[in-house]
């Protein structure tokens, strides 16, 4: 059989304010052409399917579009949630899909239940692990400190007792498990939802031993901790820290003899580009021309703040999302603070330039200094006639 092994598709996520919408529709389309023409048997989708408890309608309406299309393209689903999605809103009515063919796990007590397929010489139990909450989990597991750790191992302990189950059937017992978790050795980006405070998220990734194929979710990079404990990230890239990402999924072929896994490349909409520079270099550097149609970052480091620094980029760089400065060589005075350096201002007007000065790292021009002069005479006119 061949499983499909996805995950973290954040329907409905946008892209530093940019919407992705329609690239994550035609990854759809991209992911129902493979399934189509590598014969894909089971998508498995471990967690965030969507990005937020609350999907917009735009949003629920695709992902039904997406387990329609699979359907008719010859693939069963299976599907947890994550710690982005609402457990209990992406959960209803799993138990009637499933005999649709679509296998939603996301209550605690469908954890150690699994999805079977007979391969015919040999079967195969896809365990689904919804994101587990350590808190609203712990004290069901069994489980007094309420770590992730200690909650995911007690969960994949009731699998475990389940697999010895199973017993003898028709040829051997192939296990998937599929589990949200940030599993220990794993790399993250910016673009991932801390599951909670300092280490305590951590699983070890021992826990996970023993079992034919482990599909992760949770972190956006595709990655193999072990041969058979993989990451297969998110398709889409959701933060500039995912810029050197090859996204792209599993195919895991699972046979009486074990398992083979493939890599599989999504297609990327727009190209994403991490600039750093002085803004007249950048504009005139033609070796950033591969630049001109991604989502860029873009860190000037202009020792004065450039005018009109966003417009200006966006001439060349159309798509640029994010602007930041860190000059080089600023030309603070050394040992006096922004506010000792106001403190010994002569006038107003030199507390307003100097203000100016401080937040754009560049003086006013002679233009801007002269209407700030005007703006405070002005205002000591009004104050005097009032």
């Amino acid at each position: 059989m061949r499983f499909l092994h996805t995950s973290d598709w954040h329907l409905g996520r946008s892209f530093h304010g940019a919407g992705m919408l329609d690239a994550q529709a035609a990854f759809i389309d991209e992911l129902v052409a493979t399934v189509r023409e590598r014969r894909i048997d089971v998508v498995l989708i471990a967690g965030d399917v969507y990005d937020r408890a609350l999907p917009g309608v735009d949003v629920v309406r695709l992902f039904d579009d997406a387990l329609v299309r699979l359907r008719a393209a010859g693939a069963e689903v299976v599907l947890s949630s994550g710690n982005h999605d609402s457990a209990t809103r992406l959960g209803f009515g799993g138990r009637l899909l499933g005999s649709a063919g679509i296998h939603v796990r996301t209550r605690l007590e469908e954890l150690d239940r699994p999805v079977e397929f007979d391969a015919g010489d040999h079967r195969v139990a896809v365990y689904a692990l919804p994101y587990l909450e350590p808190r609203m989990t712990a004290d069901a597991l069994g489980v007094e400190a309420p770590g992730h750790g200690p909650v995911v191992a007690a969960a994949v302990g009731r699998i475990r007792d389940d697999v010895e189950t199973r017993g003898a059937g028709t040829g051997p017992l192939r296990t998937i498990v599929m589990a949200h978790v940030f599993a220990a050795g794993g790399s993250g980006s910016d673009s991932e939802r801390e599951l909670s405070v300092g280490g305590l998220e951590i699983v070890p990734v021992d826990v996970f031993e023993g079992f034919d194929y482990v599909a992760l979710g949770h972190l956006h990079g595709r990655q193999t901790l072990r041969p058979g404990v993989r990451y297969s990230g998110s398709p889409l890239p959701y933060s500039f820290s995912e810029a050197g990402h090859v996204k792209g999924s599993f195919i895991v072929e699972t046979s009486a003899d074990g398992i083979d896994v493939e890599e599989v490349e999504w297609s990327r909409p727009r190209p994403l580009a991490v600039l750093r520079g002085r803004l007249e270099e950048l504009l005139a550097d033609e070796a950033l021309a591969w630049a001109e149609p991604a989502y860029c970052q873009v860190t000037l480091t202009d020792a004065d703040r450039p005018a009109q620094a966003m417009q200006r980029l966006r001439e060349r760089f159309p798509e640029t999302l994010v602007l930041a400065f860190e000059p080089e060589g600023r030309r603070e005075e050394r040992g006096r603070s922004y506010g000792e350096r106001i403190a010994a201002a002569a006038s107003t007007l030199e507390v307003c330039s100097g203000f100016v000065d401080h937040v754009r790292q560049r003086p006013p021009s002679e233009l801007e200094t002269e209407v700030l002069a005007a703006a405070l005479a002005d205002a000591a006119s009004r104050e005097v006639s009032a």
